[in-house]
């Protein structure tokens, strides 16, 4: 829609009205200007967050009724929006709330009774909603299933499909190909851009059945990770405090966290065990040494 928007021109030879048909925009849209969240609206949309961090398999119904018993004034339709927005996804059969597009091809769940017993062999996705003092943004993180290990990440003030798209392409430069990526079914993911980028790459693609966050629950847990030991402590006031925050607990995450899943070692010490997957040293970026000889 941003990139319709763009296209209108202040041309008096074209009429404004000519210009929005040409285009397929709405001219009640054009001239929209996005109203900002109230205090209020923040207030809710975290204490939501709350509720769901800690009880994930709530719906829209339990979580209004919990937050009308802490004394929060919201309807129950109100609630289910609020969550649409915020993208949440109860632990159970459930009216999708990572909303999908129906032009876009859907693939299979492929991780059904599959044992993942080795690094890059299964990658999962996910997008959740990140609280600030202030406001709110989204984050977006691809995990390496076996080990934990956080590949890449990225932020963003809008669920525009383009962060998370840059986060894959971001993750595919830095480390092997994994056999499998796994996603929910939201339009973020089954875009042309992202598809595109895992078939190049002879990605097998798999999907989490309609309303079943729990087929991609490896990312689940590191959110709730995240949000309990790094966000809902900090407050971070702005965009900027808020990912040298979290670029901070990423490597904490990935290179100081014991894991009793692991055996009590790192998300690095296990993905980086198996020296096959590391790439050749010339192909490395400094960085990328740095992090090795960290992991290893």
């Amino acid at each position: 829609m941003n990139i319709k928007r763009k296209l209108i021109v202040n041309d008096k030879d074209i009429a404004m009205v000519e210009q929005c048909g040409l285009v397929d925009l709405n001219r009640s849209t054009l001239y929209y200007k996005p109203v900002p969240y109230s205090e209020e609206e923040i207030k809710l949309f975290n204490e939501i967050d709350l509720v769901y961090t800690d009880m994930p398999y709530y719906g829209h119904r339990k979580i209004w009724k919990e937050l009308s018993k802490r004394g929060m004034s919201i309807g129950r339709d109100r609630t289910l929006k609020y969550m649409q927005i915020m993208g949440l996804k109860p632990f159970y059969p459930h009216k999708n709330t990572s909303i999908p597009d129906k032009q876009h091809k859907k693939y299979p769940y492929l991780l059904k009774n599959l044992l993942i017993c080795r690094p890059n062999q299964v990658w999962a996705a996910d997008i959740t909603y990140i609280r600030m003092e202030k406001g709110f943004c989204y984050l977006i993180a691809i995990i390496d299933w076996y080990s934990r290990y956080i590949l890449s990440y990225k932020i963003s003030t809008t669920l525009d499909a383009s962060f998370c798209v840059d986060a894959l392409q971001e993750a595919l430069e830095r480390y092997p190909a994994p056999e499998i990526s796994n996603t929910d079914q939201g339009s973020q993911f089954t875009g042309a851009d992202y598809i595109e980028r895992l078939l190049s790459q002879e990605i097998k693609i798999s999907m989490d059945s309609v309303g079943r966050a729990k087929d991609n629950i490896i990312i689940e847990r590191f959110f709730r990770s995240l949000k309990h030991e790094d966000i809902y402590h900090k407050e971070y006031l702005s965009i900027a405090d808020l990912k040298t925050g979290v670029s901070e607990y990423m490597f904490k995450y990935n290179h100081k966290r014991l894991h009793e899943s692991l055996d009590y070692r790192t998300p690095a010490e296990v993905y980086f065990e198996r020296k096959e997957i590391i790439k050749t040293e010339a192909s490395m970026t400094p960085e990328r040494k740095q992090l090795l000889e960290i992991a290893v």
